[in-house]
């Protein structure tokens, strides 16, 4: 009895003892401790895989351990640990499976692992499928993050494995997104790489073009007689036809080793002086080698004697060429999968083109609605008054300056742009009423006098500008609210900033058409545009309409400022970068009609944006073009897009 007692509790405890190893990973470590050790690129892959497919918890743990340069092997048995500096001479050890310290030892009986960056990366796309499915998800992002940084066929398979078991909705999102795109590009399957392409054919993203040009990236190449079969063709080329010259077909042969290359010159003569003999090369004395076609008998006797390549003449050259098909093929082997890739393709790039011209209307509409928020301003005091005033862009400035001191004194940079609109209105409201009291009051009907004293006017607030704030650019910061841009897709984006000043801009059209339509100001200032004496006879002060008019002319400018401020530098020359637009504007709209400063406004910011497509690299260019164009226009039209009409449409 004591015998089978203690038999069965060897069976027992070698039960125990083969559970415990089946579960370590160090025999794992130890069936490849040679090539770990070596960390050799070229023979680390099998160890690598056998850990990462070993379905131990501890795989993870010794791949960044390794990767980290962490992981020790102690010399006397080669068992491998996690290593920790304990002091200058000595390392404290950690088992792998324990997860136990098993022991502090000198550095000299130790053997730190150090992987290159080939062994590293290696690792890293190993440990992917580890990372995938942690529990922490930044590293699962990371993880996303590296495969779409450098995409492998043998991440393919744990990331499909790792989307069902994704509890979060965006990064599951994410991996099926780049699941199909690494079937695209690495799927044996080329069935699945065809469906893959299909779903993904209307998509604009840049990651989708990058995964279907490589598939119909082409090669030239070239054969004897025929195209071998297994070639995925892509056009069939013919020497000497556009694109492909005879010069590059032969060039092609001779890199495929299909032809002798042809001897230049210099070739000629350095292979004539290395063969000189008593005197003669090729039997041509030296001294006849100065007439080319001595130098072409001598070359052609060396190359009959095999001591150097023969020359190549035009007919061996044009049999060369007759003898033989160029031809160019895809890097992708399967016809089916380039012929889907191209639709795919091709479907895309008409996509982009129309949003291509979706983004262009998108940002003519900003830039309009910034020209017609600068001019508007100038639409009442020019348009309406017949006042050139050129200090309308100093106004601009002004407003700009007045955003920039609020923001200043209020940090909150949203309640400083609430606080900084009604506040450059009233200040440049001020301003123009003393500018209009004290200058252009004497002034109206003299229109050269009032341009000469207003550009005065425009250089000395300039001066004053830089006097106070200095000739550096001033931030004026837009609340965290309008950063970014309203994304559509990957071609159409717009920033909130634009939106919001395309807003203002709509806001102050109505507000200038209710204060022309439907208030007291407005019929008077009507009525003084048309006939000042009448208007006086009814009781009408024309001086003081005419005051409070270009207030509001220049009060609007004021809050065109701090719009514009939001995305533009504020320095003292902000507003002459605006006021040649602002005339061209209200000019070609149509002289006192606020309804041609919008069609003026619009025409102008998209016949910028279409020259400046035309021709990206050169914006002074596109300015010169719209002047231009805008000169021609008004030899047409000389009243404008929309014509003032009525009594003083003839002033």
């Amino acid at each position: 009895m004591l015998r089978l007692f203690l038999a069965s509790l060897a069976i027992l405890l070698s039960c125990v003892t083969a559970s415990a190893e089946e579960g370590a990973i160090q025999p794992l470590l130890q069936e490849h401790r040679e090539v770990i050790a070596k960390s050799s690129r070229k023979t680390i892959g099998p160890a690598i895989d056998a850990i990462a497919n070993s379905g131990l918890p501890q795989a993870q743990i010794v791949l960044e351990t390794w990767a980290s340069k962490s992981m020790w092997m102690r010399k006397s048995d080669g068992l491998f640990f996690v290593g920790e500096k304990a002091d200058s001479k000595n390392y404290r050890l950690t088992g792998f499976d324990t997860g136990e310290e098993v022991g502090t030892f000198p550095k000299k009986e130790l053997k730190q692992l150090k992987p290159n960056s080939g062994v590293r990366a290696l690792i890293g796309t190993a440990l992917v499928q580890f990372q995938l499915l942690d529990e922490d998800k930044a590293k699962r992002q990371a993880a996303l993050t590296s495969i779409q940084r450098d995409p492998e066929a043998a991440l393919l398979a744990p990331l499909r494995a790792s989307i069902d078991r994704e509890p979060d909705a965006g990064l599951k999102a994410q991996k099926q997104r780049l699941e199909r795109l690494l079937t695209i590009g690495y799927d044996a399957d080329p069935v699945a790489r065809i469906a893959a392409i299909e779903e993904m054919s209307g998509d604009l993203g840049v990651d989708v073009r990058a995964t279907l040009n490589p598939l119909v990236a082409t090669t030239r190449d070239v054969a004897l007689g025929t195209v071998p079969e297994g070639v995925n063709v892509a056009a069939n080329l013919t020497p000497g036809e556009e694109g492909f010259s005879e010069d590059e077909a032969y060039d092609l042969l001779v890199a495929k080793g299909f032809a002798p290359a042809r001897v230049t010159a210099d070739d000629m003569r350095l292979a004539l002086a290395e063969n000189i003999e008593g005197g003669t090369v090729g039997g041509v004395p030296v001294a006849q080698l100065d007439k080319d076609k001595a130098r072409v008998r001598a070359y052609t006797a060396l190359a009959e004697a095999g001591k150097v390549p023969p020359l190549v003449n035009p007919a061996g050259i044009q049999a060369a060429l007759a003898a033989h098909v160029f031809f160019e093929t895809y890097a992708e082997p399967a016809v089916e999968v380039t012929t889907a890739a191209q639709d795919a393709l091709d479907n895309i790039a008409l996509k982009v083109s129309v949003n291509q011209t979706l983004d262009l209307t998108l940002d003519a509409l900003s830039l309009a609605s910034i020209y017609f928020l600068a001019a508007i301003g100038l639409a009442i005091t020019f348009g309406v008054m017949g006042v050139i005033n050129m200090a309308h862009g100093e106004f601009i400035m002004m407003g700009a300056y007045t955003g920039y001191v609020v923001q200043q004194i209020i940090p909150d940079h949203t309640v400083s742009i609430i606080v900084a609109i009604p506040l450059a209105f009233a200040v440049t409201f001020a301003a123009g009423v003393a500018m209009e009291r004290l200058v252009i009051r004497w002034l109206y009907a003299r229109p050269l006098e009032t341009l000469l004293a207003t550009f005065g006017i425009s250089i000395a607030l300039q001066q004053l500008a830089k006097n106070i704030f200095g000739t550096q650019a001033r931030p004026l910061t837009a609340p965290g609210w309008l950063d970014g841009a309203w994304v559509l897709n990957d071609v159409v984006s717009i920033s909130y900033i634009r939106i919001a000043i395309f807003i203002l801009a709509l806001i102050f059209l109505c507000v200038f058409l209710f204060i022309m339509k439907r208030t007291r100001l407005g019929l008077e200032t009507r009525a003084v545009t048309q006939n000042p004496a009448m208007a006086a006879s009814m009781g009408i002060n024309p001086g003081r309409v005419n005051m409070l008019t270009f207030g509001l002319g220049s009060g609007i400018a004021g809050i065109a400022g701090v719009a514009i401020g939001l995305f533009a530098k504020v320095t003292s020359e902000l507003g002459s970068d605006y006021i040649v637009q602002s005339f061209m504007t209200v000019v070609v709209g149509g002289v006192g009609n606020i309804w041609g400063t919008l069609a003026g406004a619009t025409m102008i910011g998209f016949l910028q944006k279409g020259i400046e497509w035309l021709n990206p690299s050169n914006t002074l260019a596109a300015q010169t073009y719209m002047i231009v164009f805008i000169i021609i226009f008004i030899q047409f039209r000389p009243r404008g897009i929309i014509a003032l009409k009525g009594r003083a449409a003839g002033d």
